[in-house]
Parts: structure tokens; C-alpha cells; sequence
């Protein structure tokens, strides 16, 4: 308490700012998907309240909310307001750097004059009046270091300083200054103004009490008006602070603002503070400020020195905060997956859609070497749906090659390989919606026992199912024949599907053309799921005349029969070198997402690096290939086009339109009879005139034509 005749310098207690943990996740969000690289000044909102608690004081907070969102340039502090009595709301600046040497090189007086300079020019150009909140200007300097979840951040407060500084003439609490009546008008007053939701956010106001004792509160522009009634006036204003000899920081420039508005030399003000969330006066305090002429403030021509760097353990350093352990393993995955995808839209890919990635559902049929690079690689690109069907077991020889298993997983007869590998790749990222199927394919040349029928069957109508319900379709198999029902059920759904096969040192990718039936109606069927529709909405170019793209048997002259029958054991096992799948799989995946992001999807017609088509350049991934043939004994590489062929045994016209006119009855036809196949695509025809061509050499000697 100081006393009448003991004047002193005034002292304020500094703001202390806080941040909740939601406003660094939605910076973060926020510099990954919209700000990038750009380092301009973003707008934000911090929240404050009076004193609550005669031993703790309120900080300055910044929440998720104080951040724009990604779609609006800046917060509203209307909207966020809404009358919320623990949040008066005021306005800030954020400056982000890219680098901590940047955060370093800041000019942090330059900007902390700037910030006051707005101040002094709201106070002179009358907009203070409006709204008081502008008083409490605040700043934040910060850096992200997202790899890390750490961020290192600064808070300026700016203060205009009075020259000569304000003496303090008295300072008491507020219940020994006002009379019994009057400070039962007061709190009542107060609490009135704090439950109004158009009042209880503004920080600054007026207690007028009269000559009855009757106290009201009052708009700052009411001023004028209550001196001319020959009011008691005091200048409130809600105090952060909790300490008894000490008005809290935004009495500095409250102070400055009065003497420039009205010319006061004796300012009489009121800290106001709360206990439980009602006005204390015994924990508010009063007191009357002197305030020396000074020149040209009542002008505009010279600005008072500012001060305002906020103090961290008593030294002017910034802080630091780590997130990282803090944070759900889950959530920082998901955010650390992100991040690299995020990155690559700031400069290389601006138009990368990690949406349609992430909402992409791939079923991958063959969980071996293959199954586990592509898992891998769609996890990479941020596909988070993934299903992988396979019938095997993991054997001793598989873990060196197949990169989801371990050693555990060959153990005790071996784990179904998609039941390790759907549990590797949730412990690999566990935000991953991976799921397993243990099913094998039916395939031609594979005699139905009759009392198995009925499960090919139901196996046929799985397959169907999945198929049906996934947007990408990878045919990642050891045989020739095991290809060919999910070649002809996504011929006919028209689904997006992927070939990856192996050799010794060669590899084929291959992504399959638009089924032969295909139609927007068709693929806009209530059945497809959301993508699939998307991918739908696309129709073919040059009115639908473009020559459809093949599938894997289209360059075949013979059905697919039984490979696995007589095998020895070389050729029961996929002997291939072992660098040849990871290429393979990241060139399918790589497939995949081009025809994603290609503006005619499926049916986007094949593209070459030498192409005259400019249009294919211009894409931003760059061309979308239909097949992809390399050797690794030469290291080479080549893209190649095949055209869909009328006498393919899965994707023809005819063998589509009979399967979905007898469904599984043709299915279990082709798998008993694999010629039949031949049979209804004319390919039975073709190689019987293809038998008749003969050979007519020619006797004379010195002639080596031949002709057919």
C-alpha cells in the first residue's frame, strides 16, 4: 500500500504469456499446408482474464483458435469472442522463420517499434476509442522445427514509455478506497458488466459513481459525459496481476492513452480483479497516477520509446518447448508420415492432392516379395487403406526377401504371411488401416473337385467383393494363371489395376486399360466406393474413338493353364535377384499415383519421354507410361504400349459381356476348361490357320527367299 505524500515511480507487473499445445499443432498444420516458405506476418488472437486467485496471476494465452484456419487469412476476434467472461481476446502478430538462424538474425527492436507504432497511431487516429483492445498489442517471434516437434518462440509486449515516467500517488485495495454503498454498487455493477456477453470482453472501461453513491460502468467514449455530471470517474481496467503493491502491464499504455485523449495528469484508476469469478474488491486495487507534460504527445509528430521483450527466468532469452514427448506415438507418426509428402508441395509438387492418396483403398493380391515393397511404398505416398490377400504361410526362406516378416514369423509351422504382414505394418505406423485375408485365387487349369465347388465359389464372390469395394487393384502373384479372375473382374468393374511380375533379372509393370464395358454410368454405380466415382467422371478423349490399353494377357495366344504342376524345385520357388522387387514395386506404386493425379485417370492414354504430345510434360509427375520392361543384367530400362486385344482371354469385349451375363456358372467353365477360353475369343480358330500355313521352298540354288 503506499501512502498520500510518498510519491514513486509507478511499477507494472510484467505479462506472462502461455501457449497451449493446440496452437503449435495448428501452426504446424498451418505451415505444411498453406504458408510453406513464406515467412510474412501472420495474424493471431491471444486471450486473457483478470486475476482470479489472490496468489496466481493470468497470462496472455494463445489457443488452436488464436491461429488462422487454412481456409480464412486471419481469426475474428468477434466470432471467437461470443461473450466468453475468461477470454478477452486482443490482437497479435506472428513472425515464423524457416530457419533458427533466421529466428537468430531478427531485427527484434525494429519490430517491437513497429508494434508500438500502431499503438500510437490507433490512439491518435481515434480508433483506440472503438475499441480499447488494440492497446494490448502483443508479438510473437518463433521457429518450427518440425522434424523434432521443438519450437523456440519470444513474446513482446509493447509499452509506450512515459517521459517523464508516471509517479504513483496512492495505491490501496479497492475496499478501503469506496464507501459501503458505493462498493456495493461497484461489484454489483461489475458483475453486471462481466455477464453481459457485449461488455465482458472489453478490457478497458469507466466507473461512474454519483452523487447518491450509485456506481455504473461505463464505454471509454462516455468520458466527456460523466465529467460534465460531476461523476467520481476512476479508469478501469481488467489487471492480469495478482501482487497488492502492483498494478498489472496493460495499465502502462492505458495510462499514455488517457493523458493523449483527454489531457490528465491525475489519472485515478481501478485494477479490477476476480475471486471465483466475481469481483473482489478486496483483491482490486485503487490508485491515482501522476502523469508530467510531455511535448508533442498531444501531436503525432513524436513517438515515446517502447519496451516490451518478455522475460523468461529473468533473463531476455527466448524459449524453447519440445513436443515430442509429449505427444501420442500415434498422432506423431501420422504428423511425421506427413511431413515429408507436406514438404514436397512447397516447392517441387504444388498440386500434389494428399487427399485422394489418403483416401485411396488398395487391396494388394500376393503378400510375398512383391506384396511387402508395394505395402511399403503405399505407405510412403500416404495410402493409408490397404489390404492384402494371400493363402500362404511364412516360410525360413522368406524374411531375407520379403520385408514384413522376421524370423518369429517362420516359427511353429509359419504365420499366415498376411496376418504378420498386416502386424508389421501397423507397427511400422500404426495409424495405418491395414487388414489381412486368407483366401487363394481360383485359376484355369485348376480342376474343381466337385465337392469343392460351392467354396470356389463362395472364394470367387469374395474376390468379387473385395475387388468391388477398393479403389486400386495390384496383381502381385507367382503365376501366370492366378492373374487372370482379378484381370477380368476389374475389366469388368473398371477398376484402376497394377501388374508387377518378375524374372531372373527382368521385370514387367504394367498398369491394365479401362474395362471394354466401361461407361460413366457403370463406374457411378452405387456399389463403387467415393474414389472409384471420382475416377469415373472421366470419359475417354476424341469422343470415345481412343484404342483401349491392354491388360496382362492381352499379348497372349494361348488361355492361362496350370505353371505349378511338374515343377522342380527352382521353378516352384520366385528365384529372381534380389534387387529386382523393390524396383519393381516402387515403379508399380509410382503407376498408381500418376494415374491418380492424370486429369483422365484410367483412361489416360499411354505416355513416352520423347512424346511430340506436350501434354503429357506438363503433367506434374511427369509422364504416365503404359508398361514398364527392365533388365537388370543390363541395366536398362524401356517403356512400352500395348493395345487391348478383341481376342484376350480376360479383358475382351466377349469374355467380359459372358461373364457378366452367366457370372460364377462361366468362371467355373474356364477354371474346369481352360480352352474354352480359347474357344469363345476365336484364339482356337487363329491357331488352327496359323497350323495350315505351309512352307513352298524353292529349288533353285541360288535363291534363298522364302515365301509363305
Amino acid at each position: 500500500m503506499v501512502d498520500h505524500g510518498k510519491e514513486a515511480t509507478l511499477q507494472f507487473a510484467p505479462l506472462q504469456s502461455a501457449v497451449d499445445e493446440g496452437f503449435w499443432h495448428r501452426l504446424s498444420s498451418l505451415k505444411l499446408n498453406k504458408l510453406g516458405l513464406d515467412e510474412s506476418p501472420t495474424p493471431i488472437i491471444g486471450c486473457f482474464a483478470p486475476c482470479s486467485h489472490h496468489q496466481v496471476s493470468n497470462h496472455l494465452t494463445l489457443l488452436a483458435e488464436s491461429l488462422p484456419t487454412e481456409s480464412s487469412e486471419q481469426p475474428s476476434m468477434q466470432e471467437l469472442s461470443r461473450g466468453n467472461r475468461n477470454r478477452c481476446y486482443v490482437p497479435g502478430i506472428l513472425y515464423n522463420t524457416n530457419t533458427y538462424e533466421g529466428f537468430q538474425a531478427l531485427d527484434k527492436q525494429s519490430l517491437l517499434k513497429a508494434e508500438a507504432e500502431k499503438i500510437w497511431e490507433d490512439i491518435h487516429s481515434g480508433k483506440a476509442d472503438e475499441d480499447s483492445r488494440i492497446l494490448l498489442r502483443f508479438l510473437v517471434i518463433s521457429f518450427a522445427d518440425l522434424k523434432k516437434w521443438s519450437f523456440r518462440y519470444w513474446f513482446a509486449f509493447p509499452a509506450l514509455m512515459l517521459d517523464p515516467p508516471a509517479t504513483l500517488v496512492t495505491l490501496k485495495p479497492a475496499s478501503h478506497w469506496f464507501s459501503l454503498e458505493e462498493a456495493e454498487s461497484l461489484v454489483a455493477a461489475c458483475n453486471e458488466w462481466r455477464n453481459l456477453s457485449s461488455t465482458t470482453d472489453i478490457p478497458f472501461f469507466l466507473v461512474s459513481i454519483d452523487s447518491n453513491s450509485i456506481a455504473t460502468i461505463r464505454h471509454l467514449i462516455d468520458f466527456d459525459d460523466c465529467r460534465s455530471n460531476g461523476h467520481k470517474i476512476l479508469f478501469g481496467f481488467y489487471d492480469p496481476c495478482h501482487l497488492p503493491n502492483n498494478p498489472g502491464w496493460p495499465l502502462r499504455n492505458f495510462l499514455l492513452y488517457i493523458h493523449v485523449r483527454w489531457g490528465l495528469e491525475k489519472v485515478p484508476f481501478l485494477c479490477y480483479r476476480e475471486n471465483r469469478g466475481f469481483a473482489d474488491l478486496g483483491l482490486s486495487l485503487v490508485g491515482e497516477a501522476l502523469i508530467s507534460n510531455s511535448q508533442g504527445w498531444k501531436t503525432n509528430h513524436k513517438m515515446p520509446n517502447a519496451v516490451g521483450w518478455e522475460s523468461s527466468r529473468g533473463r531476455k532469452v527466448p524459449r524453447f518447448i519440445s513436443l515430442a514427448n509429449n505427444m501420442d506415438p500415434t498422432r506423431l507418426a501420422i504428423s511425421a508420415a506427413d511431413l515429408n509428402l507436406k514438404l514436397m508441395r512447397w516447392r517441387a509438387l504444388p498440386s500434389l492432392n494428399l487427399n485422394i492418396l489418403s483416401s485411396a483403398k488398395c487391396l494388394l493380391l500376393g503378400a510375398g516379395t512383391l506384396g511387402c515393397q508395394v505395402a511399403r511404398m503405399l505407405m510412403a505416398w500416404g495410402v493409408r487403406k490397404i489390404t492384402l490377400l494371400d493363402s500362404g504361410k511364412v516360410a525360413m526362406s522368406n524374411p531375407l526377401r520379403q520385408s514384413l516378416y522376421t524370423l518369429d514369423n517362420c516359427l511353429n509351422g509359419g504365420e499366415y504371411k498376411v496376418t504378420a504382414a498386416v502386424e508389421s505394418l501397423k507397427r511400422i505406423f500404426p495409424a495405418v488401416e491395414a487388414e489381412g485375408v486368407v483366401m487363394s485365387i481360383p485359376m484355369p487349369g485348376h480342376a474343381i473337385p466337385c465337392q469343392e465347388e460351392n467354396s470356389v465359389i463362395e472364394e470367387c464372390r469374395r474376390l468379387l467383393s473385395l475387388i468391388d469395394s477398393h479403389d486400386a487393384i495390384f496383381l502381385l502373384t507367382d503365376t501366370r494363371e492366378s492373374r487372370w479372375l482379378p484381370s477380368l473382374l476389374c475389366a469388368s468393374a473398371n477398376k484402376i489395376t497394377i501388374t508387377a511380375a518378375l524374372g531372373f533379372d527382368s521385370f514387367l509393370v504394367m498398369r491394365h486399360g479401362a474395362g471394354p464395358l466401361s461407361s460413366n454410368h457403370d463406374i457411378k454405380a452405387e456399389t463403387m466406393t467415393d474414389l472409384s466415382a471420382q475416377m469415373g467422371t472421366v470419359s475417354l478423349d476424341d469422343n470415345g474413338t481412343r484404342q483401349r490399353l491392354g491388360c496382362y494377357f492381352c499379348n497372349d495366344v494361348v488361355a492361362p493353364v496350370d505353371s505349378t504342376t511338374n515343377r522342380t524345385l527352382d521353378q516352384q520357388c520366385t528365384v529372381t535377384r534380389p534387387g529386382l522387387a523393390p524396383i519393381a514395386s516402387s515403379l508399380a506404386v509410382e503407376l498408381l499415383v500418376g494415374i491418380l493425379h492424370h486429369p483422365s485417370g484410367i483412361f489416360s492414354k499411354a505416355e513416352f519421354a520423347n512424346s511430340t504430345d506436350s501434354s503429357s510434360t506438363e503433367q506434374p509427375l511427369g509422364i504416365l507410361p503404359h508398361q514398364i520392361r527392365g533388365s537388370l543384367s543390363q541395366f536398362s530400362q524401356m517403356t512400352l504400349v500395348g493395345h487391348a486385344s478383341t481376342s484376350c482371354t480376360a479383358c475382351s469385349s466377349t469374355v467380359v459381356s459372358e461373364y457378366q451375363n452367366r457370372g460364377m456358372e462361366f468362371i467355373v467353365e474356364a477354371i474346369n476348361h481352360p480352352t474354352y477360353l480359347e474357344d469363345i475369343t476365336g484364339l482356337t480358330e487363329l491357331m488352327k490357320s496359323a497350323g495350315t500355313f505351309e512352307l513352298d521352298w524353292d529349288n533353285e540354288d541360288d535363291d534363298e527367299c522364302v515365301e509363305i
